[in-house]
C-alpha cells in the first residue's frame, strides 16, 4: 500500500524559481536553510554558478518553422520527455515531512529523471516503488558515495540493482566535506528521526593511529578517498551503467571516457565543496570538447531558468540536473511544489526554444550563444 502524501497548493505569488527560494526561506528553520542553501567558504562558487549562465547571451533566429516542436531526447538508451533530472540531495525530510517520496512522485508525474542520494532520509526501495509506478517517468538513478567498507558498498549497489535503479552516479568531487561556514555558524545538526537510512548497518570507520605532527586528514581520513582504481572496481561489481559526478577538468573527462564510464556530470557540488572552483557554465564547454561525443555530458549548478537549460544544451550538454530548486518547492508545497518547479522549467525551456527559432533539442545544439565579457561572474 502506497503512503498518502500531504495535499498542498503552491501560493499564487510564486511564479518562478526565485520566488520558490524566497518562500522556502520562510518555511524552513535556520538549521535546514543553512544546510540546503549554503555553500563552502565565502560562497563565491555558489554565486558564480548562477552568474555564469547569466553571462551567456543568446542570438535568436526568427520566422522558423516551429509547429510540432518538442523537448524529447535520448539518454543512455532511453527516450526522455524533456532533458531535466533532479539532482541528488540528502536528508529531504529536513524540508518536508514527505521527504524523498514526495520528490519521487512529483518527478515521475512530470516525466523528469531522479537521482536519489546515498544520504537520503527514505529507504531507496520505497523511493523506487513510488517512482517506478508511473509509466511516464524518466530515468531513476542512484547516487553513490564509496564507503570505507567495500562489502557494505557492494551490498548497497546490489540493493539499488534489485530495486530497479537504472544507473549509478558516483560522486567524485568530495573526498572531504567543504568548509561550510554558514552551517558552522548555525550549528547544523540532524533532528531526531532524520538520518541516512540507507547507511544503516555501516560500521564506524576505523581510525588510524597518528604519530605526533601527522595530519588527521592526510594520514587518516584520506586513506579511504576514492581513486580511479575504485571507479574500475565499481564498474566490475555492477551491471548498471556508472556515471561520474563532479568533473570540471577536461583531463579528468578524458580519463573517465578512457575507462568507459557511461556519462559525466559537470558539477562543483553546488558550490558546497571547493570554494572558488570554476562555475559549471564555464567548465562545460571544455569537458564536452574533451570527450568528443564518446559519452553523454550532463551539468548542474545554478540552473534556475529555462534559458539556462537552453544554454547548457547549446554548449553540448545532453541534460541538466537541478537540486536546490526542487528542495525549495518541496518545502513550500510538498510533491505539488516539486512538480511546480519542474513544470516552470519545462515551460520556460519550451518558450525559449520557440523564441530562439528551435523546434527540437537537435536544433538547440546548433544555436548561437556567446559570452558577455562585461559581466562579472562573482558578486
Amino acid at each position: 500500500m502506497m503512503p498518502t502524501l500531504q495535499r498542498q497548493t503552491v501560493p499564487s505569488h510564486i511564479v518562478n524559481l526565485a520566488d520558490h527560494a524566497q518562500q522556502a526561506q520562510q518555511q524552513l528553520d535556520a538549521n535546514a536553510w543553512a544546510y540546503f542553501s549554503g555553500g563552502a567558504g565565502d560562497e563565491i562558487t555558489l554565486h558564480a554558478n548562477r552568474h555564469a549562465w547569466d553571462a551567456l547571451r543568446l542570438r535568436p533566429r526568427v520566422l522558423q518553422r516551429l509547429a510540432g516542436g518538442h523537448t524529447r531526447s535520448t539518454l543512455l538508451g532511453r527516450t526522455l520527455a524533456h532533458p531535466i533530472l533532479l539532482a541528488p540531495v540528502a536528508f529531504q525530510h529536513l524540508a518536508h515531512a514527505d521527504g524523498e517520496l514526495a520528490t519521487a512522485y512529483a518527478a515521475a508525474a512530470l516525466g523528469a529523471g531522479m537521482v536519489l542520494s546515498t544520504q537520503a532520509s527514505t529507504p531507496l526501495e520505497a523511493v523506487a516503488q513510488a517512482f517506478l509506478a508511473d509509466a511516464g517517468r524518466g530515468p531513476l538513478w542512484f547516487q553513490l558515495y564509496l564507503q570505507h567498507d567495500r562489502g557494505f558498498t557492494r551490498a548497497l549497489v546490489q540493493r539499488a540493482e534489485a530495486a530497479a535503479y537504472e544507473a549509478l552516479v558516483l560522486t567524485v568531487d568530495a573526498p572531504v566535506s567543504g568548509i561550510r561556514d554558514r552551517e558552522r555558524r548555525t550549528g547544523f545538526h540532524l533532528p531526531p528521526g532524520i538520518r541516512a537510512v540507507n547507511l544503516d548497518g555501516l560500521t564506524t570507520r576505523p581510525a588510524r593511529a597518528l604519530q605526533p605532527g601527522q595530519s588527521p586528514l592526510f594520514d587518516d581520513l584520506l586513506h579511504h578517498a576514492p581513486t580511479w582504481e575504485d571507479v574500475q572496481w565499481l564498474q566490475s561489481i555492477t551491471r548498471l551503467p556508472v556515471l561520474l559526478k563532479g568533473i570540471l577538468h577536461p583531463e579528468d573527462a578524458r580519463q573517465a571516457a578512457a575507462l568507459g564510464v557511461a556519462g559525466i556530470i559537470v558539477s562543483n557540488h553546488g558550490g558546497r565543496t571547493l570554494d572558488t572552483a570554476l562555475p559549471t557554465g564555464q567548465a562545460l564547454p571544455a569537458v564536452v570538447q574533451a570527450v568528443q561525443g564518446r559519452l553523454p555530458v550532463l551539468v548542474d549548478g545554478g540552473i534556475r531558468r529555462g534559458t539556462d537549460i537552453f544554454k547548457a544544451l547549446a554548449l553540448g550538454a545532453s541534460a541538466v540536473l537541478v537540486g536546490r530548486p526542487a528542495i525549495y518547492g518541496l518545502a513550500n508545497a510538498g510533491a505539488v511544489g516539486v512538480a511546480h518547479v519542474l513544470r516552470l522549467l519545462r515551460d520556460e525551456l519550451e518558450a525559449t526554444m520557440a523564441l530562439m527559432g528551435c523546434a527540437s533539442l537537435a536544433e538547440v545544439a546548433a544555436a548561437e550563444i556567446f559570452l558577455a565579457q562585461a559581466l562579472n561572474f562573482i558578486e
